[in-house]
């Protein structure tokens, strides 16, 4: 769908939910307030303009990675997306530009982390959603060990999350990258941490800690001000709860009808 106020700028909804936002003319521009968020993280874990090596697992319009292209050139991108009518629709309505370091593959995320070579990521991004949850492959201690042995030293992993009170869900997947990885950071807008509603929730988690005073900055002057919860403060949120395994791990919760919903 174009959007009227944008030329060149275009919604991506899949079974009527929004998917992806893209404006092929500013690609540094982004609607969707997880996006955003999770491009704060991107921006604090190296230099400016430092170039980055990132593996998207789910590559919807292509979002983040055009982002990373185009405010740090020179990165080596791989975008993994397992709907391959996805992956065409966009590459003939919205085509990559030449040269931007950006390789799709049409794959499983979970299976193609699992065989991409070991230390070779300075971040892998996960935005995965099976309709409206993230699926129950990509939740467990197993995925987690796998991202873990993925990433170099110092390097970062990312998650779009969908949560909303009692945040069974959110709190399972806290205890299981905190099991594997040694800081773990969530960014939220405070009503959905506060349990008032169902939403996106951006789980970053490192071997180092995480750049939190920069992150508090920018999410808290963000257009869409967030909030990030770190040390005793998510201890108490995730308190009780135990990191997941495969054989027990459940996709996130259904939200609520018209969560995600347009119109």
């Amino acid at each position: 769908m174009p959007d009227i106020d944008r030329a060149r700028a275009w919604l991506l909804t899949v079974d009527g939910a929004p998917q992806s936002y893209v404006d092929l003319d500013d690609p540094t521009h982004l609607e969707f307030e997880y996006a955003r968020r999770l491009a704060h993280v991107l921006d604090c874990v190296a230099g400016p303009g430092e170039p980055l090596d990132v593996l998207h697992l789910g590559g919807g319009a292509l979002t983040l990675p055009r982002y990373v292209a185009a405010t740090r050139p020179g990165s080596r991108q791989d975008v993994v997306e397992a709907d391959r009518g996805l992956l065409a629709l966009v590459a003939e309505r919205l085509p990559l530009a030449e040269g931007c370091g950006i390789t799709v593959h049409a794959d499983d995320a979970r299976h193609a982390l699992e065989t991409a070579p070991a230390g070779t990521r300075d971040v892998v991004v996960a935005d995965v959603f099976g309709g409206s949850r993230v699926p129950a492959h990509l939740t467990s201690l197993e995925y987690a060990t796998a991202a873990e042995r993925v990433l170099r030293p110092g390097g970062c992993y990312l998650a779009n999350l969908a949560d909303g009170a009692p945040f069974t869900f959110l709190r399972s997947q806290l205890a299981t990258f905190g099991a594997v990885f040694a800081h773990v950071a969530l960014i939220a807008e405070p009503s959905v941490l506060r349990g008032r509603r169902f939403g996106n929730a951006v789980l970053v988690a490192s071997h180092t800690e995480p750049p939190l005073e920069e992150l508090v900055r920018r999410t808290a002057a963000d257009p869409f001000p967030a909030r990030v919860e770190y040390g005793a403060g998510l201890e108490r949120f995730a308190a009780g709860a135990v990191p997941v395994r495969d054989a027990v791990a459940v996709a996130s919760p259904e939200p609520p009808g018209g969560t995600f919903s347009i119109g």
